[in-house]
């Protein structure tokens, strides 16, 4: 992280790069997502075995986390960010090359740089907005994720369009990584700037000695229960609509925009209600509302209360997870270790919660399948005191 003292012009520079980044993190990951059933079918996978070649993915982002934190703080957020976007291309590229080749096994070694890169860029571009939100006084990490948000949406609508004019899947892969290169080879020398540790310098802070704060700890905690909430809908909210109220897809995709627009709506305008009330009165409003709108899902019994539950699940999930990344930057000198093991936390929530509700949807029904986000809840909660700005 940079301590060096920079031009208000300078510092909205970075505001916009780092958004730039943000988004164009979500477009990487959700064009290719949309895409998926094409890549499926390209490689001759059932459904089963395209989603343990997800896996690659999946295992590669949450065991490259902790490698993050300590490249972030010795190479800086911007030759971070640049090295994981470019691991990202690479395993885009090589992924359209193994679904034109029908090659499985390639297609799994690029998923693997893939969960390497978009990791790594993860960590970083989070450590270089907390510095921008730091600078500017005021919260605006919940609006970078929003624009994370809008990536995905601009993602998922770059894959339709291609797949609706019938563009293959692995032309469509190599475009984005184009870009890709062409604008964060741009964007990152429009980051702050960076102090170099001295040549043989030793860390300020390891892994393991953060891993042994209580507080980062409990940071990571919150990240985890708001992230299970988040992933969950991401993940089983369309077919727990149309398998538990007997509907159709269409209803289903509904019910998800509903969920992701609120999400969306909510960091946007959660920076100022952070400001307003405080970290910990935000996260426990927003605990309670995402509990209101998964208990409409379930029990409401009619498709207009479960897309109200909808609309409060969203706005519930939103802020905990920018909320917790603020909270791991708040001391520039260790941000980068504290944001990467919180990361470690927080993120298992996406690699143990579709087996998890998968499993109990299966015994129990898609909608009480469900009600594991509770716990989540509960423990978002329990922690949310963390958040507090340490002194």
């Amino acid at each position: 992280m940079s301590s060096i003292d920079v031009l208000p012009a300078r510092v909205q520079t970075a505001k916009i790069a780092v958004g730039v980044t943000f988004a164009l993190n979500g477009l990487a990951i959700a064009g290719w997502l949309a895409r998926a059933p094409a890549i499926r079918d390209g490689l001759e996978l059932s459904t089963a075995g395209f989603g343990l070649l997800l896996l690659c993915m999946s295992g590669a982002s949450v065991a490259s986390i902790p490698l993050a934190g300590p490249l972030v703080q010795r190479a800086g957020p911007a030759r971070a960010v640049l090295l994981g976007s470019m691991s990202m291309v690479f395993g885009l590229v090589a992924l359209a090359t193994g679904t034109l080749l029908g090659s499985v096994a390639l297609a799994g070694s690029a998923l693997l740089f893939c969960g390497f890169g978009v990791s790594t860029w993860d960590v970083a571009m989070n450590v270089e907005a907390a510095d921008v939100e730091r600078r500017l006084q005021r919260t605006i990490m919940p609006r970078f994720h929003a624009g994370f948000s809008l990536g995905t949406v601009g993602g998922a609508g770059v894959g339709a369009l291609t797949a609706a004019v019938g563009l293959p899947v692995w032309a469509q892969l190599y475009l984005t990584a184009a870009v890709i290169v062409a604008v964060q080879i741009v964007v990152v020398r429009r980051f702050l700037p960076h102090v170099e540790p001295e040549p043989g310098a030793r860390p300020v802070i390891t892994a393991g000695q953060v891993w042994r704060e209580p507080r980062t700890v409990l940071i990571g905690l919150i990240m985890l229960g708001f992230g299970f909430t988040e992933g969950t809908a991401n993940d089983w909210l369309a077919i727990s609509l149309v398998d538990g109220y007997h509907t159709g897809d269409t209803m289903g995709a509904i019910g998800f925009g509903v969920f992701v627009t609120a999400m969306t709506a909510g960091r946007m305008v959660g920076g100022q209600a952070t400001d307003r009330w405080g970290r910990v009165p935000v996260l426990r409003v927003t605990a309670l509302a995402a509990l209101a709108g998964l208990l409409l899902v379930v029990f409401g019994g009619s498709i207009p209360f479960a897309l109200a539950g909808a609309l409060l699940w969203g706005l519930g999930a939103s802020l905990g997870f920018p909320i917790g990344m603020s909270a791991a930057a708040d001391d520039p000198i260790r941000a980068a270790m504290r944001v990467s093991v919180a990361g470690s936390i927080g993120y298992g929530a996406f690699l143990a919660g579709p087996p998890l509700i998968g499993f109990l949807s299966e015994h129990f029904g898609p909608r009480n399948g469900l009600l594991c986000v509770l716990a989540a809840l509960l423990i978002g909660l329990a922690t949310s005191h963390a958040a507090k700005p340490a002194p």
